[in-house]
């Protein structure tokens, strides 16, 4: 492996790395620099827990922070926690979680490296690499997981917020769930990292792999922990809360759920998901605060960010599409065809089968609040039939011809 890179003249990308929709730096800012700067090839990684089919944004964010150092030369690795996934990452979760199967977990992980190339470069010169946990945990005999545990206490497992959350409403903590942060430790020691990056969520797990490193190793690991982006109500966008924006989401969607957010996204939305200089968040939110209408700049972050993701034309697409179907109330140019069997069907049987929505149940709700149209106009019986051709809308955003 190349021992050097350089360093000295990226000082301004290091600093910006290290403040940059940053949490916190272990054991300090201070110290990584030092770090960064003296030239050393650095092993950075990033795990990610295969739970659901879909990387959001909320991995993005962490993601973008590697494709920083990975642009300064250093070794980047995407860990996929395929072993880790079937027991499940206790963080925040108020009840066990329930635990996965080798098959849904292998599943779940299919598409990742090609949504995560998106925004880290699987290729060229400095490529990252993907590896697996199971490769190492899978193996682990008995003994092994006995001398892991020596090094850890049960006082160090139940000071987590969560844990002593549950003690205190007698709800149930199962002994898997105090091994996780154990085995992700030992991810860092086999793949003998020198800097793990993740969400402020995994504080916990990252220095228990900081631990565990200085332990076995008597090497030091350098943690760095990212800013998360929040809803209005303080709970991280994710899988888990059902308000994600996914790496695979159409640029439509895309760029209609970032104009769903409230105003006061808006600058975190900048600083942790775009490159626009912080000054220039820092002048908006200014401006904002003078009486500036925020969609201006919500517009702007929803294009950059569809852009940075996708492409270019996608982010012009996607502006203008917003702009036809929700300012000036048109139907989009283009939009998915269902061929109906029969030239009549049932409102509910349609908006199911053309994929609108998942079930009857939902159907009907979605009837029953006024969110259907047929042809804009809206539908308010759900016992209602529609006729091809017609194009049938659910919510804002969605639509499909039928056939």
């Amino acid at each position: 492996m190349e021992k050097k890179i350089r360093a000295a003249a990226d000082l301004a990308a290091i600093k910006a790395f290290l403040t940059r929709g940053v949490e916190n730096v272990y054991p300090s800012a201070e110290a990584l620099e030092k770090k960064l700067l003296s030239g050393d090839k650095l092993t950075i990684y990033l795990g990610v827990d295969p739970t659901g089919p879909d990387l959001h944004l909320g991995h993005a964010i962490p993601m973008r922070k590697l494709a920083e150092l990975q642009k300064l030369g250093h070794k980047i690795i995407l860990l996929i926690g395929d072993f880790t996934a079937m027991i499940g990452d206790p963080t925040d979760k108020a009840a066990v979680r329930q635990p996965l199967t080798r098959a849904q977990v292998l599943a779940n992980c299919k598409s990742y490296k090609e949504q995560a190339s998106k925004i880290l470069d699987f290729g060229g010169k400095n490529p990252v690499e993907m590896k697996f946990n199971s490769a190492w945990l899978a193996k682990m005999k008995f003994a092994d997981i006995l001398e892991l545990t020596s090094h850890f206490t049960v006082q160090q497992m139940v000071q987590r917020d969560m844990f002593k959350r549950r003690v205190e409403e007698d709800k149930p903590i199962a002994i898997t769930e105090f091994l996780y942060p154990l085995m992700q430790a030992y991810d860092s020691v086999v793949m003998d990292v020198d800097l793990e990056v993740g969400g402020n969520d995994q504080t916990f797990n990252m220095l228990a792999g900081r631990d565990l490193m200085k332990i076995l190793k008597n090497k030091e690991k350098f943690v760095v922990t990212s800013k998360l982006l929040t809803d209005p109500t303080g709970k991280k966008m994710g899988k888990t809360e059902g308000n994600m924006i996914t790496l695979g989401d159409s640029p439509e969607d895309m760029y209609g759920k970032v104009m769903s957010w409230s105003d006061d996204m808006i600058a975190s939305g900048f600083e942790l998901l775009t490159d626009v200089p912080i000054k220039e968040v820092e002048e908006m939110v200014h401006t904002m605060e003078q009486g500036e209408n925020p969609m201006t700049f919500k517009r702007q972050l929803a294009k950059k960010i569809v852009s940075s993701l996708i492409s270019l034309k996608a982010g012009k697409d996607a502006e203008a599409n917003f702009t036809n179907v929700h300012q000036k109330h048109e139907q989009p140019e283009e939009m998915p065809e269902f061929k109906m069997q029969n030239s009549k069907l049932k409102i509910v049987d349609a908006l199911v089968e053309s994929g609108l929505v998942q079930s009857k149940t939902d159907a009907r709700r979605q009837i029953e609040q006024g969110g259907v149209k047929v042809d804009g106009e809206v539908v308010r019986d759900v016992g209602a039939t529609v006729k091809a051709p017609a194009v049938l809308q659910k919510g804002k955003r969605h639509f499909v011809k039928l056939i």
